[in-house]
């Protein structure tokens, strides 16, 4: 058994936090930005100075890869993003990319033995913070494998023309085009030169922490669905209209929150989360009463007969009045829960065994790009923990032996792929 070498794996993180440092323990760094780029240079500079050898795609995917001593074998792959949310933690993605150039290192350095070509790789526009929507060059990548209804959402030209949020005269094309690592197409992740993919990233939750593991062996991803709960009122004078003939949307759509959780809820399933994170109110004016209420609700559980469940309660509310107003309940969207690869998976938890550090099987509440990837290789991922659960926010963090350990995990994992 092989491990990696954490004062090189500290440096890696302590520098790449500088690329987008907001000043207050994180980072901004939108994809294909001037502090994405600066994050791009070293992960090339630094790849280059073990010898791997660097390419790029149309999505302006990065690939760093080691050869193998059997060239004509397909690559394993270790991939995460750079980019991440406003005001975003020093972890969260860009730790899968530093533990990936880790392992590479540590092959390198210990001059490991391998067969096949090794790879890390820079996923492009996972976040979608600056252009929606997240995941998107996985989404385009992985395209023609993907679920109908899921391709439809992640046509190439459609992703090109993503409008900035910052500046909607800026598409994701425009920014594609400046930059210098946009590659060619034939320099894509694809069955015909990939063997498999292995993603580390941080759990963003608070499961590995509480239960006192270093590592999580990830099975799947979570099947969700989201839904759209409409209300339609009656707008009048806040001052002048009686109590009992108020049409107030707003409080319709209160007294249908309030039954979602308690219905919910009677189903008995802690495990079972849901949110209502986004609420539209009509005509958002203090003094009229609210005519019209749009509010998400946002569901996840591994288990499609308990997701039906939920569902049909969601349903429900359009047969019932809310406080004399209409109910209107539509589909944002929805996906199947996503298994990965079961002897990927073993890899990781035997390889965690090995190592003696402690670890559990666990799933994923959060998209990520292997959800995508699983779809066109054999792929898992690999969970190191979030202190107090925290992520996407500047507070996240993992400390440096939880980090070594996951990527002591993830080479190890690979070497068995390999030898297999």
């Amino acid at each position: 058994m092989y491990t990696c070498n954490k004062d090189r794996l500290e440096d890696k993180i302590v520098t790449f936090s500088k690329f987008g440092d907001a000043g207050h323990g994180g980072i901004t760094r939108y994809s294909l930005s001037p502090e994405a780029h600066q994050a791009r240079d070293e992960f090339v500079k630094r790849m280059k100075a073990i010898g791997a050898e660097i390419e790029s795609d149309d999505m302006a995917n990065l690939y760093a890869t080691i050869p193998g001593s059997e060239p004509d074998l397909k690559r394993i792959v270790m991939a995460s993003h750079a980019d991440s949310v406003t005001n975003g933690g020093n972890y969260d993605g860009i730790l899968g990319v530093l533990t990936g150039m880790e392992v590479l290192e540590t092959i390198v350095s210990e001059n490991i033995p391998h067969r096949h070509p090794i790879t890390v790789m820079i996923w492009t526009n996972e976040e979608g913070s600056l252009y929606p929507p997240a995941m998107m060059s996985s989404g385009v990548i992985c395209n023609d494998y993907l679920p109908k209804e899921i391709a439809k959402k992640f046509k190439k030209e459609d992703m090109l023309a993503s409008k900035s949020a910052q500046d909607p005269s800026v598409t994701f094309g425009d920014a594609l085009n400046a930059t210098p690592y946009k590659g060619n197409e034939k320099n894509r992740l694809s069955p015909d030169k990939y063997e498999a993919m292995f993603e580390l990233h941080i759990e963003q939750g608070p499961i590995l922490e509480d239960a006192g593991n270093e590592v999580g062996a990830v099975t799947c991803v979570l099947g969700m669905f989201n839904y759209r709960i409409k209300f339609y009122g009656q707008a009048d004078h806040a001052g002048t209209t009686p109590m009992h003939k108020r049409q107030d949307a707003l409080y319709a759509a209160a007294q249908a929150l309030c039954y979602l959780h308690e219905e919910i809820d009677k189903l008995g399933r802690p495990e079972l989360v849901y949110t209502t994170g986004e609420i539209v109110c009509h005509p958002n004016v203090h003094t009229v009463i609210p005519d019209f209420i749009d509010f998400s609700i946002d569901v996840r559980h591994e288990d499609a007969d308990l997701r039906q469940k939920v569902l049909d309660i969601v349903k429900s509310l359009e047969t019932r009045e809310w406080a004399r107003c209409k109910c209107k309940v539509e589909m944002a969207w929805a996906r199947d829960t996503v298994y990965f690869n079961k002897e990927l998976v073993e890899y990781v938890k035997g390889s965690a065994d090995e190592l003696n550090i402690s670890n559990q099987y666990i799933n994923s509440g959060a998209g990520h790009d292997a959800q995508f990837v699983s779809y066109m290789l054999p792929t898992t991922m690999i969970f190191v923990p979030s202190k107090d659960g925290h992520s996407h926010c500047e507070p996240e963090y993992t400390p440096v032996e939880q980090c070594t350990a996951g990527a002591s995990v993830m080479l190890n994992a690979v070497l068995k792929k390999d030898k297999k």
